[in-house]
């Protein structure tokens, strides 16, 4: 058995990455180690993230439909109380290597850019995907981001031709539902290559014509099996600046803006070791959430949460908070068997069927495999009221 823990002496959690996943793994592990039956246990946890704050990542459509909303969206880290405490540090920056073996991990702050090495007990990853612009903005400060969405949204609310949103997933649906929301003076066109609108989602037919229902009540023309081609900037007929847009069936209109949502997100995950990836670059784990690897040194105390990992179901952040609930849990329950000998009982992630939750202006659509598909106003309070 190990020596009892303390302040000068805490077990040094490192966690890679600050949003759902990220800090539900913080909070729950801080709770559990503040409440354990025999005494606190002393911990010491880094988060480093590349942002300086939260950013609700699924509130992304509606931050960059409405400047008021845009301002609560971005929560400066420094301003989540509950991290607020001696043992917690949080520093902006990246990390640009984790070695498993001598378990340290490699930061270059933002500030300086400057490299430091910091050694670690348990390390998270939880880094996510890397998305473009605009699913999510590429600010890394509150007060660029701020400056980015403004731009954004000053450039539809001032077009005097269509706003056309390209691709027919989540985020496209949102987008264009939110932009007509805030701006119903401005005609807003989705398009999608497919017939049928989240055709990249495993969900049945119901839910996916239900979609195109709502974004059609919600005043959206809906372009169905036009896949974007081209689209030149242009001087339209009133001198303003937009785009000339064509389509492979052939389809033309001019558009003041263009906005597209279909690019591939990218697991951020270059700094960890390739044995560890699969060949999307998306972390192998086991149930526990610890990385599944014969090779890796450490592999036990190293763990993956969130859209990073190689999982089944739909990325959401409900999962990934679900997801670094459990990885704390097993970290504590680790620290308990260093302390006292006493073996761990691990919680497991379960295969996650498809289920989504999705806001369409003001009302919103769920499916899971219990409840079957909801929508409504009613499911929009329940999914994404206070959001």
């Amino acid at each position: 058995m190990a020596s009892p823990r303390s302040a000068a002496n805490p077990y040094k959690v490192f966690i890679a990455g600050g949003c759902y996943s990220g800090l539900a793994a913080a909070i729950n592990l801080l709770e559990k180690c503040d409440s354990t039956p025999d005494g606190p246990i002393s911990v010491q946890v880094t988060i480093v993230d590349e942002r300086d704050g939260f950013f609700h990542v699924i509130g992304s459509p509606l931050a960059l439909s409405d400047k008021a909303y845009a301002e609560k969206a971005w929560v400066g880290f420094k301003d989540v109380k509950i991290l607020q405490r001696p043992d917690v540090r949080i520093v902006h920056g990246t990390v640009s290597k984790v070695d498993c073996k001598t378990k340290t991990a490699t930061i270059v702050e933002s500030s300086t850019q400057t490299e430091s090495t910091e050694n670690y007990d348990f390390f998270i990853a939880a880094t996510g995907l890397r998305r473009a612009w605009p699913v999510v903005p590429q600010s890394l400060n509150r007060k660029a981001y701020l400056e980015e969405a403004g731009q954004h949204i000053d450039a539809v609310t001032n077009s005097t031709d269509p706003v056309l949103v390209v691709g027919g997933g989540a985020v496209g649906i949102e987008m264009a539902a939110e932009l007509k929301v805030f701006q119903p003076q401005v005609k807003v066109t989705l398009a999608h290559s497919r017939d049928k609108l989240l055709s990249a989602e495993p969900l049945p037919d119901n839910v996916k014509e239900c979609a195109i229902n709502l974004v059609r009540d919600a005043g959206v023309e809906v372009l169905m099996s036009h896949r974007l081609v081209s689209s030149t900037p242009i001087k339209n007929e009133h001198g303003a600046d937009a785009f000339d847009v064509v389509f492979q069936n052939g389809h033309k209109m001019v558009a003041s803006v263009v906005i597209m949502a279909i690019s591939k997100s990218v697991p951020s995950t270059d700094y960890l070791p390739k044995e560890a990836l699969n060949e999307e670059a998306l972390v192998n784990i086991k149930p526990s959430m610890q990385l599944k690897s014969d090779t890796i040194p450490n592999a036990e105390t190293h763990f993956a949460i969130g859209d990073l990992m190689n999982w089944s179901g739909i990325k959401r952040c409900g999962g990934a908070m679900h997801e670094g609930k459990l990885a704390a849990l097993n970290i504590h329950q680790l620290m308990l068997r260093d302390i006292s000998g006493k073996q761990p009982e691990f919680k497991e992630l379960e295969e996650i069927p498809p289920m989504i939750g999705l806001a369409v202006g003001k009302v919103a659509l769920s499916y899971g495999p219990t409840e079957g598909m909801k929508h409504g106003k009613d499911v929009m309070r329940v999914f994404f009221e206070g959001t």
